[in-house]
């Protein structure tokens, strides 16, 4: 089929017959863009309160961290060249960080990274139009796939080109789909993210057979499988290549996870299975940490894959990553999910609250022994659950309360401390108390 006739067919008419599940967004107090209605997503309680603590923490709080300047460096690399039309340096930079998989010192792929930057444009502009309501008709947001087609069409064999313009397939039927139930989306939404999601497939079709399979083209394939109505077909397979592919990558045993729970894929017990099974073929990377890692996401948003937690296993694990990667985006990562997302939340399951309240004492041996510095925009993903769907219109006040959070913990951590009179300073070797 032709492109012309592949756009027409599939996405035009959506296009002008898009609502956003009848509703309008509302802005939150932490600067997030959000559905108004019931499905709000609940924040931990006093998480915006002022941080009263700051006069006796001392704690660097670099802006941009190390990792963001990394992950900003690398995705502006793809978004320049991909603005100056030069494909073919954007596939000669994946392809080389994805033969020696490459990663940030915080553990992000860096091919992902120059691909997402080279897709961002796209992405971006479809999602400014779906964000804020109902776009105008004639709102250009096929405008920029129709480019990225275009350019899949004068290099039909590179796979690294369709990975990108697949990933921005995918990327834009998230934007009309949202991570809501099926339920609660609309048969328009639905369709649009069905149409994008069979496109995709479409371009990674030829590649499916394509040995010695590289990372980048295996991790698409996992991601395009998750939007198929059939994706429960052998995508534990499907993630344990990927793994085995490049096992120090823990962003992919955490979708794992998550696509493992029932309401995507998997069960309770093929989670329970998959997560003892990555650890164990793991285990010179991460000893029990890729426990950890398929379990992280899975038990922050289901209530029974928590309270079936070998929590044990869990702790162990934690302390396995922290033994093998000390740089502090993993530890703010570990100590944000710890006392944030999961210290701070509760449900009608109490074994799943016993399990949380485990896992958010973690957080206290964390900050006293690994934490160094202070990442607040991790902090604030990790009060909404590192939702990868989430959409923050004012990145000041997200931070700011992100840090507030973690000011607030960290001050309940040392207050014993400082009720005695001390204050406590952060160094590179870890807190220490100082007569205020």
């Amino acid at each position: 089929m032709q492109l012309a006739q592949i756009i027409s067919s599939r996405f035009k008419p959506l296009q002008s017959r898009f609502s956003r599940n009848n509703e309008q967004t509302i802005i939150a107090r932490d600067g997030v863009c959000l559905p108004a209605g019931p499905v709000v997503p609940k924040r931990p309680k006093n998480s915006l309160a002022k941080a009263h603590n700051s006069d006796v923490l001392e704690i660097p709080c670099p802006d941009p961290t190390a990792e963001d300047r990394e992950r900003d460096f690398h995705q502006q690399r793809g978004q320049r060249l991909s603005r100056q039309e030069q494909w073919a340096e954007i596939s000669k930079a994946i392809q080389a960080a994805d033969r020696c998989l490459r990663k940030t010192e915080g553990g992000m792929p860096v091919a992902d990274l120059i691909g997402f930057g080279a897709r961002a444009d796209v992405v971006n502009a479809c999602e400014h139009a779906l964000i804020s309501g109902k776009p105008e008709k004639d709102a250009p947001m096929l405008a920029g796939i129709e480019e990225l087609e275009t350019i899949l069409a004068e290099n039909p064999s590179d796979y690294a080109i369709a990975t990108v313009v697949a990933h921005a397939h995918m990327d834009m039927g998230w934007s009309w789909r949202g991570s809501r139930f099926d339920i609660d989306v609309s048969e328009t939404n639905q369709n649009a993210f069905c149409a994008h999601f069979d496109r995709a497939a479409d371009i990674l079709a030829p590649f499916n057979e394509l040995k010695p399979k590289p990372a980048f083209l295996a991790a698409a394939e996992c991601v395009q499988r998750s939007g198929r109505q059939d994706g429960n077909a052998k995508i534990a397979d499907a993630y344990a290549t990927l793994i085995d592919l490049d096992p120090s990558n823990a962003r992919i045993m955490r979708s794992m996870g998550n696509h493992l729970l029932p309401r995507w894929f998997g069960d309770y017990d093929t989670l329970e299975l998959e997560a003892r099974r990555t650890a164990a073929r793991t285990q010179d990377t991460w000893g029990a940490g890729a426990y950890t890692w398929v379990q992280f996401d899975a038990i922050a948003c289901d209530d029974t894959a928590c309270a079936r937690l070998d929590i044990e296993f869990f702790v162990d694990g934690l302390r396995d990553i922290l033994k093998r990667t000390k740089d502090q985006y993993t530890v703010n990562l570990l100590a944000a999910y710890c006392a944030n997302t999961m210290g701070n939340a509760t449900g009608g399951n109490d074994e799943a609250d016993q399990i949380r309240s485990q896992i958010g004492d973690c957080a206290k041996w964390i900050i006293r022994e690994y934490l160094t510095e202070l990442h607040p925009m991790l902090w604030a993903h990790a009060a909404r659950g590192f939702d990868n769907n989430l959409f923050v219109r004012c990145p000041d006040r997200f931070a700011a309360s992100g840090e507030a959070d973690a000011l607030r913990i960290i001050g309940n951590v040392f207050r014993r401390d400082i009720a005695n009179g001390n204050r406590i300073v952060f160094t590179d070797d870890g807190p220490i108390c100082q007569p205020a």
